[in-house]
């Protein structure tokens, strides 16, 4: 038996998508244990792009898929993605899809006060998606949150409208925006209770009994570690716990019934919306790998920064996240280059770094120490075997295992099912 955690290791967009629908072929169930649909997985099967939000990718694989409770669920988000993949032809149905009772609703009031903050405060902006997110994270820890739970309860339209009271008097007197249409946001409600009700369960006790039974459960983290609640470059970081161990607290299992963690890791960096990027690009290198990469947000389109690969922030995810191995991904994107740069330190204010400072100030003065390695010409995109590749690939990938101590397991080579070559499988 083996049970698998994937998490992102830079700040999210790191191919996580493409790595669980590769490694869902050797699971039975595939979890996903934070974020909300703030996060966007590409998968494409057969030359056909397929992106998810909240169903986690192992779907488009058959297998059950489970939403944790670690997790806050747009509902009406939901239903569309259940009926945009039922007309790819996948089965989305309660047999194959669970959403845990524990989980929080993202209420229309959340995206509301989202919306809103982000529009007052546009010398201070996060940067964030606008999706409710955050609020709701935030109602969770207030204690005022509504779960599916909740949802089910024949009380639930008078608690929520309680808190869509209390939200519309900030939205009016402090925010100067408009209310939310609390009769509108009942009946809504009401239909979405109807929809989701089959799909609802405590999957902790799920889980726990697919476990006993010998089953492999694959846990599907969003977003990236750099972007962790505690750990990440706070403020510009998403509303959840990112790192492997949230897989367990985020669905209901201990930490004993883990074994493996694989770190997906993107041959380059980029990061989206605000916030300190010491390997950052500004020149034709970085819009070419922009270009070459297509790197814009599966969820809010926006144009991605892109730099050099750094090895400080993949230490320092290694750390947080007890990473057994890497997946690299886009490492097809670097063909062309006569040199690639890999960040091994930070200089900051007449100092050598070797660690990812907390300090915003002291990251926004880090400059990269590199070192530079040759680049390759061809085109790795076709090649299935590792013994194939260039030998200038492979000698990046041994810096990459050497500089973080943690060996790559995983290479992508494009963004199809087959342009991956599996040098260890983790469930093996």
């Amino acid at each position: 038996m083996a049970n698998i955690v994937i998490v992102g290791t830079q700040w999210g967009d790191e191919g996580k998508g493409k790595i669980v629908d590769l490694l869902a072929e050797y699971s039975d169930y595939v979890v996903r244990f934070q974020g909300g649909n703030n996060a966007g997985h590409t998968m494409v099967v057969n030359g056909e792009q397929f992106i998810s939000h909240l169903v986690p990718s192992g779907i488009i694989q058959g297998k059950t898929c489970i939403i944790g409770n670690g997790m806050v669920v747009d509902p009406e988000v939901l239903i569309q993605e259940i009926d945009y993949l039922t007309e790819k032809g996948v089965d989305v149905s309660p047999a194959q899809l669970r959403i845990s009772d524990k989980a929080h609703l993202i209420m229309p009031y959340h995206r509301a006060m989202d919306n809103a903050r982000e529009a007052a405060n546009k010398k201070k902006q996060i940067g964030t998606t606008g999706r409710g997110i955050g609020p709701c994270y935030e109602d969770k820890a207030a204690r005022r949150g509504i779960r599916f739970v909740d949802l089910l309860d024949p009380g639930f339209e008078e608690n929520a409208r309680l808190v869509a009271q209390e939200k519309n008097f900030y939205l009016e007197n402090f925010y100067k925006s408009e209310p939310v249409d609390i009769g509108e946001m009942d009946a809504r409600f009401d239909n979405f209770r109807k929809r989701l009700a089959p799909y609802v369960t405590d999957v902790s006790v799920l889980i726990d009994t697919v476990l006993r039974e010998d089953k492999k459960v694959l846990f599907e983290g969003a977003q990236g570690t750099h972007l962790d609640i505690d750990h990440g470059t706070y403020p510009y970081v998403t509303s959840s716990n990112t790192v492997s161990g949230n897989a367990c607290c985020g669905s209901g299992v201990g930490p004993k019934k883990i074994d493996k963690i694989t770190g997906i890791v993107k041959a380059y960096t980029t990061r989206v919306g605000k916030g300190p990027f010491p390997t950052e690009l500004f020149d034709e290198t970085g819009d070419m790998i922009q270009e070459k990469g297509a790197e814009f947000g599966a969820t809010t389109g926006r144009r991605r920064r892109c730099g050099w690969i750094d090895a400080v922030m993949l230490k320092n995810a290694v750390r947080l996240n007890s990473l057994t191995g890497f997946a690299v991904t886009k490492l097809d994107v670097l063909g062309g280059l006569e040199s690639i740069k890999i960040c091994i330190g930070y200089s900051c204010r007449g100092e050598r770094i070797e660690h990812f400072p907390t300090s915003l100030g002291m990251l926004s003065d880090c400059e990269p120490v590199y070192e530079t390695v040759p680049g390759w010409k061809q085109d790795i995109s076709g090649i299935r075997a590792y013994k194939d590749l260039p030998e200038n690939t492979r000698k990046y990938l041994a810096r990459i295992h050497e500089l973080t101590e943690t060996p790559v397991e995983i290479i992508s080579v494009g963004p199809g099912r087959d342009q991956t070559i599996l040098l260890n499988n983790p469930f093996a």
